[in-house]
This record gives structure tokens, sequence and C-alpha cells, in this order.
């Protein structure tokens, strides 16, 4: 995890309440997308444990309300992330493409961009209160185009000769994986928590 990771989440409030008078602020998202599918060709969903302003939102406001319940197996399945996926990015094509039409043409696509935080947002915010605080992190149509991209690129690695079994990697990993088993999975977000937490130095990127 960066430093400047714990301050992002601000980006979420200027972005869903700061939109609502000046549209232009929904760019932000548009900014945040593309630089998230840059990064994840190259590290995979390392953009989510360190740059996404939500998953900043999720771990330090979030943290203070969930009820850090396990996070449901059908909200990790590829059957409801990807559909969910074309979903959301076919309604965003649709509402831009019929607003070309029209005037302020820019105005409005920061509408509909501020308009889907603000939808999203509440739904993380349902989710990581109900649940964990990073549930929404294992539907988001983003994180899912980030496992796509990047695959197993820039991946956690263990050495289990050094491993003593103590578990405290998986106590602090927001994404609540199996870090002794994790193998190449692509939902590891790698905010490096894991790795912090490991007495023996066992785990690496």
């Amino acid at each position: 995890m960066l430093k400047i990771t714990r301050y992002l989440w601000v980006l979420v409030l200027i972005v869903t309440l700061g939109g609502l008078w000046y549209p232009y602020l929904g760019y932000v998202m548009a900014v945040v997308m593309l630089t998230l599918m840059i990064t994840a060709v190259f590290r995979g969903r390392w953009f989510c444990g360190n740059l996404c302003p939500r998953g900043s939102f999720n771990d330090f406001v979030m943290n203070k309300i969930s009820r850090k319940r396990n996070i449901p197996g059908v909200l990790r399945s590829l059957w409801v992330r990807v559909p969910l996926f074309i979903l959301i990015m076919s309604l965003m094509i649709y509402r831009v493409s019929i607003v070309f039409a029209t005037r302020n043409i820019f105005e409005k696509i920061g509408v509909i961009l501020v308009s889907m935080c603000i939808v999203t947002t509440v739904v993380a915010i349902l989710l990581g209160g109900f649940y964990n605080t990073r549930a929404w992190c294992t539907v988001c149509p983003m994180g899912t185009a980030q496992r796509i991209i990047g695959g197993d690129r820039y991946q956690l690695k263990m050495a289990h000769e050094l491993c003593i079994d103590c578990k405290k990697c998986e106590k602090v990993c927001p994404m609540q994986l199996k870090v002794r088993d994790i193998g190449n999975n692509p939902d590891c977000i790698k905010c490096g928590r894991c790795v912090e937490a490991c007495p023996k130095d066992a785990l690496y990127f």
C-alpha cells in the first residue's frame, strides 16, 4: 500500500457530492478507469489495492461501520461478475451514445459518469456495511476488467519452507483470500498487507 492510499477516498466524496453541482467532476472517473486499464497490463489488480479511490473509501471509511462478515462465494463467481461488467459497460455506452445528438455533450457525459459513481458507491456501502469492507471489490466491473487484462502478472509469491502457518497474512487480507494457497489468484489486489504482517518474511511480489 502506498502512503497516499489512505487519502484517496476523498475523491469519492468530491465526485459523488460535488458532481451534483459540477458534472465535469465525473471525468475524474474517466481518468481513474483509463489509469487502471493501463496499470492492469503490467500489474493486474495492483491499482485496486493502491490507487483506487473507492478501495480507499472501503478500507478507511467503511472499515468503521462494516460488520466484517465473510464475503459470499457467489460474489466471486465470474458467472456473476462478467455479466455485471457487460451490463454496466453496455448501459454506460448506451447512455453516452444518446447524448451525442444533443447540446452540452461533455457536461452530459459528466452527469452520466457522476451518476454511475453515485450508484456504485451506494452499492459498495451496502455490501461493505453488511459483509466485508471490500465486498464490492469482488464484483466491481473495473476490478473484473483488471483481472482479465492482467491475469497472473505481478503475483504474490510464498516461500513455503519459511511459512509457520500462523495465518497472520490471511487475517489482514482485505479480500479474504487464502494467502497460503493463493497460487496465481488474479483477485489479489497487491496491497502488500500480508507481506507486512508475515513474521518470517515468507511473502513477496
